[in-house]
């Protein structure tokens, strides 16, 4: 289903690394970017690195605006190295699922697709590094390296659908959001400790019912419950501070009292 054109904006940067050094080889970008050891670049050599450059660019979007629709041609793949995004797929009559966000170092695309399976769209303003679909896949099927990693990010994505179905299938309120926070907190983790109890939350509580599959209502209220509870202790700028993880985890898991 095809909703309509994404409109991804163009800034001042977004020119090729080649048209940037006029063609001549000079030190390449993904170099000294702050999130290629963790990105899906990471399996690549520098050769490789300095290859993909020739051909990659840097976009920035705003706050709400679109990377592209469901429906729309894959024309490229894109890592995200700033900001945060929403994933999303909409039934006819209007009614939206959220399937998944977005952060710091992750991957966005469906490898090998003709076209998009879901919308994507940033929760702030944000930062992508463009990869054309046709240099990345050819250097995927020559580089044993990158297509492991890419076999392991369709694995992941799969684990996580997975979680998924059981969140919205057989847990609670209490227990979808503690689940939520938890991954939260161990996704923005992912650059230092293996999580985080300060966890920006960038999304609106309307999103987060559409992933969690509640109301807004529902949120609002375990929200208030977990607070009143000391579990979590809310911040400026749209903090979230865990303060019992292990009571957190054992909602999560169905545990608690």
């Amino acid at each position: 289903m095809t909703v309509g054109k994404s409109t991804m904006k163009t800034v001042g940067d977004d020119i090729s690394w080649k048209a940037q050094n006029n063609g001549t080889i000079g030190i390449h970008p993904c170099a000294s970017c702050d999130v290629r050891t963790r990105a899906v670049c990471s399996a690549l050599s520098n050769d490789e690195l300095k290859e993909l450059a020739l051909h990659s660019r840097h976009r920035a979007i705003d706050a709400g605006e679109t990377v592209f629709f469901e429906g729309d041609p894959t024309e490229a793949y894109y890592v995200v190295m700033d900001g945060a995004l929403k994933l999303y797929k909409l039934l006819a009559d209007g009614r939206r699922q959220i399937t998944g966000f977005l952060f710091k170092g992750d991957f966005l695309g469906l490898a090998y697709c003709e076209d998009h399976s879901f919308s994507a769209e940033a929760l702030k303003d944000s930062k992508l590094c463009q990869l054309p679909k046709g240099q990345f896949e050819a250097m995927a099927d020559e580089s044993g390296a990158l297509g492991r990693r890419l076999l392991s990010i369709a694995t992941s994505g799969v684990a996580c659908a997975q979680e998924q179905m059981l969140l919205l299938g057989r847990k609670t309120a209490a227990e979808r959001l503690a689940s939520f926070l938890l991954w939260l907190s161990s996704a923005q983790g992912r650059g230092g400790d293996d999580s985080a109890d300060l966890i920006s939350v960038p999304m609106s509580r309307a999103d987060m019912a559409d992933y969690l599959g509640l109301t807004v209502e529902t949120v609002s209220r375990t929200v208030t419950k977990f607070k009143t509870g000391k579990l979590i202790r809310l911040q400026a700028q749209n903090g979230i501070e865990i303060c019992d993880r292990g009571e957190l985890e054992a909602i999560a898991a169905g545990e608690a009292a």
